[in-house]
């Protein structure tokens, strides 16, 4: 019995869903940009955006070849990401280079699985890779963080009908594509007020040469063509 339930578990995460209206994919991503421009959500939102921003560099940093330490999680939505091996060379470079444009990569192979109708599967993917994150997180607030995104994915896929599912789903894609571009901005503004050594620009400076300036700009680019590309899939 139990076997069966769970082979009818599975084959519901990847049945293909019904498209929902195009009026809802809109309202959606009306949503998702009011969330990420009003102060107050935010500043509770951005701590998604943390997790997907630390959890590219620790994914980046494995495919390089380096040994993840573990990731911290503060609640001023900063993270930190510890890896160890060759403190320079080309898979330093990419593992510092991930951590901004994560969000905007993350929500455009979201669109793809929309685009193909894997709501649910889209879902349950988020918080299988939360899972994972969770296995490397080495402070309290952090635990705290992955969870709590994870029970509300887990709740809206397992207790919520399929309108529901669809409409959460679209607005999560969304938010990650326009929030990948806010943080940029943000970046760039706290080295003008006040300069860190330690921001992913500043330490790109160092391992290449490249200004962080540069940097910044490169960041913004790949989010906001991530962030065209996923208007243009979702909308035409």
């Amino acid at each position: 019995m139990e076997a069966t339930r769970l082979g009818d578990v599975m084959r519901d995460i990847f049945l293909v869903q019904s498209a929902p209206e195009q009026w809802i994919i809109v309202a959606a991503g009306v949503l998702a940009l009011l969330v990420v421009l009003a102060r107050g959500p935010w500043r509770v939102a951005r701590n998604v955006v943390t997790i997907v921003h630390e959890g590219g560099h620790a994914l980046v940093a494995l495919l390089c070849g380096r040994q993840l330490s573990g990731i911290r999680l503060h609640s001023d939505t900063s993270g930190v990401t510890v890896t160890r091996g060759r403190p320079d060379g080309v898979g330093m470079v990419l593992t510092v280079l991930a951590g901004y444009i994560a969000p905007s990569i993350v929500g455009l192979l979201g669109i793809l699985m929309l685009a193909g109708n894997r709501i649910t599967a889209l879902l349950w993917i988020s918080i299988l890779l939360l899972l994972a994150m969770l296995l490397l997180i080495r402070n309290i607030y952090g635990v705290l963080s992955v969870v709590g995104t994870g029970l509300v994915i887990f709740g809206v896929s397992w207790f919520t009908p399929a309108d529901v599912q669809a409409a959460f789903a679209y607005f999560f894609t969304w938010f990650l594509l326009l929030a990948g571009v806010r943080p940029v901005f943000e970046l760039q503004a706290q080295r003008r007020a006040m300069p860190t050594p330690q921001s992913d620009a500043d330490q790109l400076d160092r391992l290449t040469g490249v200004p962080g300036t540069a940097w910044v700009f490169l960041f913004g680019l790949v989010n906001v063509a991530a962030l065209g590309t996923g208007v243009w899939l979702l909308m035409f």
